[in-house]
């Protein structure tokens, strides 16, 4: 039997079909009640679409089926279903299960999970923080304020807790001021579980011998990335976080435009910090030759996502063959 889940946020569509093709049953189920579904139907073959809570279904399912979750984004023949429903996509589902043809995703351990939640978690508080900071800016520039205070900083703080506001401008600005001293509260804490999270794992204490590569960035890239082993070689990391740059071929021309962009944003731009302090800060001689000869050939900012690239590069090598950072001389 072949199965074809698709998960919802508080149930799943599922369509059974048998060696023939033939759906035999269709059926709306609770996702608490899954593990009744599996048992029915176990040692047959299933796939689910990878969503936002798909984890915890995933391993529910693996205790009795064979389980294979279906990359969203390439799922082309669902998605451009002219009746794009339910039923449709569950159907859609166990089809490309028994033709073998289910486009798989990537489904983290245990370990990367707690990883991503670590750093994903962070990465939540701080943006929340930055959001009061800047409902602070605009109400400070609604009473025509317009010193330079910074809210993230005690000093700043400080400083807005001496200035005089009507009601109920007063209570709103001292309600942010507390709940970005909460968060950053929260936001040390967490860093600290971080920092001794990353110095536990072999493959973070390896990335950390990169200059510029702090334990938090050390630990995003291990968390975003997951297994080394996954990818079939540089290009297929580089192209996963988006630092590939897109060809175009017409004729017997061939144009190197910008980046693709695609994948984690998230471990681009960490990577992009870390080679601007590769290069400006810990003067990292693989990465700063490198950088000025394309930094005289092209502008700064390409010649430091090219860096980015070429550290990912190296953090795939030392990643895969378990070993610290020690570059070779630049090539071209």
């Amino acid at each position: 039997m072949y199965l074809g889940i698709d998960v919802h946020k508080r149930y799943a569509q599922v369509a059974v079909m048998d060696e023939a093709g033939e759906i035999v049953e269709e059926v709306r189920v609770e996702n608490a009640n899954l593990d009744d579904l599996a048992q029915r139907y176990a040692g047959a073959e299933a796939a689910l679409e990878a969503t936002s809570n798909y984890y915890h279904i995933h391993d529910t399912l693996s205790e009795h089926l064979d389980v294979t979750v279906a990359h969203p984004k390439e799922l082309n023949q669902i998605a451009n279903s002219d009746k794009k429903t339910d039923r449709v996509d569950a159907k859609e589902l166990a089809r490309m299960v028994r033709l073998n043809s289910v486009p798989e995703s990537y489904v983290p351990t245990d370990e990367i999970r707690e990883a991503r939640a670590l750093v994903r978690g962070r990465q939540t508080l701080v943006e929340n923080r930055t959001k009061y900071a800047n409902k602070i800016h605009g109400l400070l520039s609604d009473h025509g304020i317009t010193e330079d205070v910074k809210p993230l900083n005690k000093e700043g703080r400080e400083f807005l807790r001496e200035l005089s506001l009507p009601t109920p401008w007063d209570a709103l600005l001292e309600s942010y001021l507390e709940l970005i001293e909460t968060l950053t509260e929260e936001i040390q804490e967490l860093e600290e579980t971080i920092e001794e999270r990353a110095g536990s794992l072999k493959e973070t204490q390896l990335l950390m011998t990169i200059p510029g590569v702090s334990y938090y960035t050390a630990l995003t890239i291990y968390a975003e990335l997951g297994k080394i082993s996954r990818f079939d070689g540089d290009k297929s990391v580089v192209s996963y976080v988006g630092l590939n740059p897109v060809i175009r071929e017409s004729g017997d021309s061939r144009i190197e435009g910008s980046i693709s962009k695609r994948g984690s944003g998230r471990v681009r731009w960490l990577l992009v910090q870390a080679a601007n302090t590769a290069v400006h800060t810990c003067n990292d001689e693989y990465l700063s030759r490198f950088y000025e000869r394309l930094a005289s050939r092209k502008n700064s900012q390409k010649a430091i996502v090219a860096c980015a690239r070429k550290m990912l590069v190296s953090i795939y090598h030392m990643l895969d063959r378990g070993e610290v950072y020690d570059p070779p001389d630049v090539s071209s």
